[in-house]
């Protein structure tokens, strides 16, 4: 067979991002730390970020998921830094309140740990038979447990990213911008030009050839990441790639936020918590030096004057309009991710809504992809973006669906609630999950890719959370049930015997994060 050898000049070496924010600095990061640390793949990589002095960073996504670890000790950044200087508080799962029936006592966790002996029993299934005085989570695993004592998942002697607990981060999204340009550009030999972009240089059909600033500097790219934000310049301005709304499956639209300031000597609260309302939900998020509140809700069912007036209810005082402020959310995504030599990543890419932090995730992951299947050569550019849109493709249906789980579950009475249990607003792919679910609990081959966004055991933790006897397992195998049930008791008393005895609350540890720092890993 003959063999072909490509000339180098059509090698890929520069990268162009357009656009700042945590998708921008999270990217050029990811990028170059790979690069950086196995330079024969790449020697010769350029990342020039380009960033609009006047935009303003959107500052909602302050939640994460513990794939936020990997990504920070991969770009080499101190966990102790990152914690000091981005007002950090560790997040151990969200804590749902009044989805179901909107009671006082409607409350359950999905939390970040596996359901104890994962891999080989699933215990839904033992669940799902018996009537149980708390909550799936607390059934299978500490956590809930945990967060209900308000207790950090680590103490001081551990070292950094590792924990007693899984766990991830709320974060300060315009501190951590910041902190992740400054490491992006002295350490990882990112080139920041700020600028505003007047004419991208190309034909729609055809790759970029460069980006032209308004000071005439020509940009030249062979690879261009549109993280322009929901302005999405190039993959929806420059190539018009379709945006496909899922507003008829996820119908909140509309977003009013605010800072609220602590209570005195009121905890860190170790969970994000999110209340439902009559047409949407409520978002709590406890940094260090403030708390980040959101009213998420339908313009269909309620206009702003009342959904202030939910999170006026929320925050038990007036709030001034200059203390607010209002987002409007077109829940979708591009039709493509990857056209041509331009890949969008973060909200160029799409929003659905801020429920289960889902938003940074997916730029992790996007980066993550770009990073180790970056093309050597332009002449493979096609083949590589094909891979990621039918990869991302995917992800976007598996979050749509996750989420709407939530809704469908609920049994409140509102018309919000009543139109999302309508199912032709369901997907397909939902609608057969939950016929499925009703006789086999969700489990590992329910979802079989590599790196799933939300795996099965989430699913279960909504599921069975929301409807504890959802499903009508087969109890002839009783006696099996109760031996599952009895040795899921022991262990979870065992356990948060342990770790209580190994854990504070946050206030206590982020103090001493202060004054002495975690060990390096």
């Amino acid at each position: 067979m003959e063999s072909t050898h490509t000339s180098s000049e059509h090698n890929l070496r520069n990268i162009v991002i357009l656009g700042g924010g945590t998708a921008g600095w999270i990217t050029a990061g990811v990028i170059a730390a790979t690069h950086r640390s196995n330079n024969s793949t790449n020697p010769s990589i350029k990342i020039t970020l380009i960033e609009a002095p006047s935009i303003p960073i959107a500052g909602v996504g302050e939640g994460t998921w513990p794939s936020m670890r990997r990504t920070l000790k991969l770009l080499g950044v101190s966990e102790t830094d990152f914690i000091n200087q981005c007002n950090v508080t560790f997040k151990q799962g969200a804590k749902f309140r009044h989805w179901v029936t909107g009671r006082d006592d409607d409350e359950y966790y999905h939390p970040l740990v596996a359901p104890n002996h994962y891999n080989n029993i699933n215990f839904a299934e033992s669940f799902a038979t018996q009537k149980f005085p708390f909550s799936f989570d607390k059934a299978v695993c500490t956590q809930g447990h945990i967060c209900d004592l308000n207790l950090a998942p680590k103490n001081i002697s551990h070292r950094e990213y590792e924990g007693l607990l899984n766990y991830a981060y709320h974060l300060d999204a315009n501190a951590f911008a910041l902190f992740l340009k400054k490491h992006c550009t002295e350490t990882l030999g990112v080139t920041h030009i700020e600028a505003e972009i007047e004419r991208v240089e190309g034909e729609p059909d055809s790759p970029i050839k460069a980006l032209v600033t308004n000071s005439s500097n020509r940009i030249e790219g062979d690879l261009f990441i549109d993280c322009s934000g929901f302005k999405s310049h190039l993959i929806g301005g420059h190539f018009n790639v379709e945006y496909q709304s899922c507003k008829d499956i996820l119908f909140c639209d509309k977003a009013i936020t605010t800072h609220l300031a602590y209570d005195n000597n009121a905890p860190l609260l170790p969970y994000t918590l999110s209340s439902a309302t009559d047409a949407g939900w409520i978002w709590d998020i406890g940094l260090t030096n403030r708390r980040g509140v959101g009213h998420v809700y339908s313009s269909e069912f309620i206009d702003q004057k009342q959904a202030k007036s939910r999170l006026e209810q929320y925050a038990k005082r007036k709030l001034r309009d200059d203390e607010v402020r209002t987002f409007d959310i077109a829940p979708g995504h591009r039709k493509e991710f990857w056209k041509q030599n331009c890949v969008a990543v973060g909200l160029s890419a799409g929003f659905l809504e801020p429920l289960e932090a889902s938003s940074l995730v997916l730029v992790e992951m996007a980066a993550k992809f770009i990073a180790e299947q970056l093309p050597r050569n332009t002449n493979v550019m096609g083949v590589i973006a094909n891979r990621f849109n039918e990869v991302f493709r995917y992800r976007w249906s598996q979050i749509i669906d996750f989420l709407k789980l939530h809704y469908v579950l609920s049994e409140r009475k509102e018309a919000f609630w009543q139109q999302h249990r309508n199912q032709e607003t369901w997907t397909k792919s939902l609608s057969e999950n939950l016929l499925l679910w009703r006789y086999h609990s969700p489990w590992h081959n329910d979802f079989t890719r590599t790196e799933e966004v939300f795996p099965s055991a989430s699913y279960q933790y909504v599921l069975y959370g929301m409807q504890p006897n959802y499903s009508f397992i087969n109890t002839a195998a009783q006696c099996q049930h109760k031996h599952y049930i009895e040795l899921f008791a022991q262990d979870i008393e065992l356990q948060l015997h342990q770790q209580k005895a190994q854990l504070y609350d946050q206030r206590t540890l982020l103090s001493n994060v202060r004054k002495f720092g975690f060990a390096l890993g």
